[in-house]
């Protein structure tokens, strides 16, 4: 139905309309918008080059109530960013850089054709984009994008053409985001980068803030200069009205400003504005916790913005209005906060530093002085976080406290040790090497996360702040019964387990991780001896036989997996062939006939379960059968008789990796096997098998790797075997201690120049600790290991 012609003239004038190359309505709507929006005065920005002291009076824009004045303000803020052009022809410009016809703000596209595309001239020169309504001489400027060193432009995407069926040219503005559209990619590739190097060529821009920052460096041994800088500069001292712009510069628009994950944030400009939202917010907050763990979150993600709160915190920390109140607590703690997980740019750092000395000397013995003296301290060791502090470790720096961790010792009672947010886990394994009379065992320990899915070590660098907060953060996530997550203090890596004391704590540590061993399947042996060691662990638990006894579970003493080894294995139907057959069975399952094949699933699995518990309670008789033969044992003789039947395996000592285990050729067929890493040799095992497949010493391996992030790759000789495992970090990491720990203890072979300080210096090497090695990919060339001519190898298999 055809548009009445009131109507029609009604939206052309609303959308504007192209009558004759010249254009109506919306060009002129659009000049003066821009107009408007061009009335706030860019305080905040100031030239590189700018000398002498610096004086702002406004924490943010002021908007004049006077027409005439507005307009004043826009005209002197236009004459002194863009150079004025005169009356000459557009085409006989002679800074122009590039110009050509694009389409601004395409409407409709290929849904509505009916709405044309609105064409404009655009011109680029040294220091703006501006668009004209035609080529022609005397045409008049639509409007002008002042390009400085914070604009930004964004590629064409095939999102935006599959949607438009033209190519994007977005430039970012302080004031103005102009997308423009063109049909070819060529031109529209041709644009960005000359848009970009325009960009690249403007110096960087500074805030009234750094010019500030730089003006106190400079006069910081003049009290009274500070005083009038302090006193003349608002922008510096705490405010209780909002910010309308960040105190650093800051790119406009979003290029890849936005973190992974569920959160999703706006442009870094936006985000500095909204943070100082929620410091204000501080003030009067009753639980302040879960606000500053937010603000810490946002800096986590969004790591320029971190500058920008210590500039932000400074500021509402200088010359409150209450000194020492609650509200200026609050921000104090928060900046105590910070200062333990992040580390600001080197001028911020000075500034900070000053803004503590200053404190210190106006409020001596002050709430604030002893915040100002913790923060300095903090700065000195912070480099880093994983991960932001917990709830838990947020009270803790509020108080100026440390944290107590917890760290289960397996055959010995818990241990709390006071931690800090820069305490690492080496330091805590040795100080509990120290503190459980470890110091002079030949082997290495170190700590490991634990939960009832898995175990890994902990690595000797990662800050047990940042395991505290994933422990908090999986706790919050899991709503199971038992999502419990701890650490523990282990044995990492054998180097002599034939001469470790029965009476000792290590051999009880010992025992405990051989059981664990026994319990995941990693010990390969008879189901006759799984049950005496069973007998063993109860003995050694309970003493002697007693019916009042406590009595664990079965699967505290028995490998589950013997017992599901015994059930039938279920009987899989070979799918239908027929298409015909495939599409009669689907629809039988979703009627009478599927509840039915419910039904005998169900009862199927009723059988299994019942047929698992027959088992379970037979395999329960045998063992106490096995316990009531060791009335009289001690304790000390049950474990040790049960760790000698363990170290009966050629393989204990190693630490197994499930591993699938292919030749280098493409194509190869996978098996599944273990990969066995000892103090002395790398061995491959069958799972089940008590021999293993294949061993090679340390001798024969001519280097290791990570192929990439689920490939370990390991040269022996004239082979590459690769494995493919998700412990990736953890093998390497393992191989690496061997190798530095042998290097160590080999003594010198002559009196040639000595071998890197890495593999030789004792210093390196903490008695009875796992070496103090960062992530692996980051360690020295280790991982390419070459035997040293004359060396022998131990290892039976490499004679």
């Amino acid at each position: 139905m055809p548009f009445p012609g009131g109507l029609w003239w009604l939206l052309c004038c609303r959308q504007g309309f192209t009558l004759l190359r010249r254009d109506y309505g919306e060009a002129d709507r659009e000049a003066d918008g821009e107009a408007e929006e061009e009335e706030e005065a860019s305080f905040e920005l100031r030239a590189q080059g700018d000398q002498g002291s610096l004086e702002v009076s406004l924490s943010q824009p002021t908007r004049s109530s006077s027409g005439s004045e507005r307009s004043l303000l826009v005209a002197e803020e236009m004459r002194s960013l863009i150079v004025e052009k005169g009356p000459e022809p557009v085409e006989d410009d002679p800074d122009a850089l590039i110009k050509g016809w694009l389409q601004r703000e395409v409407r409709g596209g290929v849904k509505s054709p009916w709405i044309r595309p609105r064409k404009y001239w655009f011109v680029l020169t040294p220091d703006s984009l501006d668009y004209y309504s035609s080529n022609e001489k005397g045409s008049r400027r639509l409007g002008s994008l002042v390009l400085t060193s914070l604009c930004s432009v964004l590629w064409p995407d095939k999102q935006t053409y599959k949607e438009t069926g033209y190519w994007s040219v977005t430039v970012f503005g302080r004031k103005h985001c102009y997308r423009l559209y063109t049909e070819r990619l060529k031109e529209a590739v041709r644009w960005v980068c000359a848009v970009q190097k325009v960009i690249d060529s403007k110096a960087p821009v500074q805030t009234p803030t750094q010019l500030l920052m730089r003006d106190v460096e400079e006069h910081c041994g003049s009290p009274e200069v500070l005083e009038q800088i302090y006193r003349c500069n608002p922008i510096l001292r705490y405010t209780s009205s909002p910010l309308y712009a960040p105190l650093l510069p800051f790119p406009y628009g979003s290029l890849d400003q936005s973190a992974p994950g569920p959160r999703s944030y706006t442009t870094l400009r936006d985000e500095a504005v909204k943070l100082f939202n929620s410091l204000q917010q501080l003030e009067s907050e009753r639980d302040p916790v879960p606000l500053m763990q937010g603000v810490l979150q946002t800096c986590l993600d969004l790591p320029p913005l971190v500058d920008e709160i210590y500039c932000q915190l400074v500021k509402q920390t200088t010359e409150p209005p209450s000194p020492g109140g609650q509200g200026d607590l609050h921000y104090w703690q928060l900046l105590t906060c910070m200062s333990c997980t992040f580390l600001p740019s080197p001028p911020v750092l000075r500034f900070l530093r000053f803004h503590l000395d200053r404190t210190e000397s106006r409020f001596p013995s002050s709430e604030m002085a002893k915040y100002a003296c913790f923060i300095r301290e903090a700065l000195g060791k912070t480099k880093g976080r994983e991960c932001v502090p917990s709830l838990e470790e947020i009270l803790v720096l509020m108080r100026r406290q440390e944290m107590i961790c917890t760290v289960h010792c397996p055959g010995a009672p818990a241990c709390s040790v006071a931690i800090s947010s820069h305490t690492t886990a080496q330091e805590v394994a040795q100080e509990l090497v120290s503190r459980l009379g470890l110091s002079q065992s030949p082997n290495l320990f170190a700590l490991y996360e634990q939960s009832r899915r898995r175990e890994h070590p902990v690595g000797s660098a990662t800050l047990l702040a940042d395991v505290l907060t994933r422990f908090e953060n999986l706790a919050g996530e899991e709503r199971e019964q038992d999502p419990q997550c701890r650490l523990c203090f282990k044995h990492y890596g054998f180097l002599d387990t034939d001469n470790v004391p029965r009476e000792s704590l290590e051999f009880a540590l010992l025992f405990e991780q051989a059981h664990e061993m026994v319990l995941r399947g990693y010990v390969p042996t008879s189901e006759e001896t799984l049950q005496t060691l069973a007998a063993l662990r109860l003995q050694s638990l309970n003493s002697d036989f007693s019916t009042h006894a406590p009595f664990p579970r079965l699967e505290e003493l028995f490998p589950p997996h013997v017992l599901h080894a015994r059930l039938p294995a279920p009987r899989h139907r070979p799918p239908a062939k027929c298409r015909g057959a495939r599409l009669r069975a689907g629809l039988l399952a979703g009627g009478l006939w599927g509840q039915a094949l419910a039904k005998q699933r169900a009862e199927r699995d009723q059988r299994l379960r019942g047929r698992l518990r027959e088992e379970g309670a037979s395999t329960m008789a045998a063992i106490l059968e096995k316990w009531k033969l060791l009335q009289g044992m001690g304790r000390p003789e049950a474990m040790a008789a049960y760790v000698a039947l363990v170290r009966e395996w050629p393989g204990f000592g190693s630490t197994l990796f499930d591993v699938d285990v292919r030749a280098s050729p493409v194509g190869a067929a996978r098996q599944r096997l273990w990969l066995g890493i000892g103090a002395k040799a790398v061995s491959l095992y069958k799972p089940g098998e008590p021999e293993p497949l294949d061993s090679f010493c340390y001798g024969r391996i001519s280097s290791f790797g990570a192929s990439d992030s689920s490939t370990f790759r390991i040269s022996v000789e004239d082979r590459d075997l690769l494995f493919e495992t998700s412990q990736v970090e953890e093998i390497a990491q393992l191989l690496n201690t061997y190798l530095t720990s042998a290097a160590a203890r080999q003594p010198p072979l002559s009196p040639e120049p000595a071998p890197s300080p890495a593999a030789s210096d004792p210093s390196a090497l903490p008695r009875g600790l796992c070496p103090a090695a960062g992530p692996w990919q980051h360690q020295p060339p280790v991982g390419s290991f070459h035997s040293q001519p004359g060396a022998r190898c131990g290892h039976a298999g490499c004679s």
